[in-house]
């Protein structure tokens, strides 16, 4: 391929670009996460938010739709709309909050504890072997994200 003259990219090739490296595997990821929850008919962001209450929950952590949307860092309008879904599948419950009444504290049925319980595993079974690419330190990388995370 001949270069152009036109300048406009910094990089010489499209691999020298984080974003676009990034964006390229978040859509593998992406593709191949929904795959592996197929089987429990979940969305990812399904996923994210059963797996989100049960952990909290694990952690003795009242479980409202605004401490939801916080942690998952999903917006609180997509949570509503996706905890809605939950419940239809009876997946979740979303019952009045007993001192806020504008809150709502959502509860994993024992149907959706018992989902949630199998697709984790499933989830960090997928995670460890995309992730163990060879000479990737997965800690390290935990920590770059992290810190790409913590500059919002």
């Amino acid at each position: 391929m001949s270069k152009s003259d036109d300048n406009t990219f910094s990089v010489e090739k499209p691999e020298e670009s984080s974003g676009f490296l990034l964006w390229q595997v978040t859509n593998l990821w992406q593709r191949e996460i929904k795959k592996a929850l197929e089987k429990y008919n979940l969305t990812h962001s399904q996923f994210v938010l059963m797996a989100s209450i049960h952990w909290l929950m694990l952690h003795k952590q009242e479980v409202t739709q605004i401490v939801l949307s916080a942690h998952t860092k999903i917006d609180p309008m997509t949570t509503s709309t996706v905890l809605r879904t939950l419940q239809q599948k009876s997946l979740v419950t979303r019952q009045e909050h007993a001192t806020d009444t504008r809150a709502k504290v959502v509860v994993l049925t024992d149907s959706g504890k018992d989902t949630i319980k199998k697709a984790i595993i499933t989830v960090e079974d997928f995670d460890r072997k995309f992730f163990s690419v060879s000479g990737v330190n997965t800690k390290d990388l935990n920590q770059n994200l992290i810190a790409l995370l913590d500059q919002k």
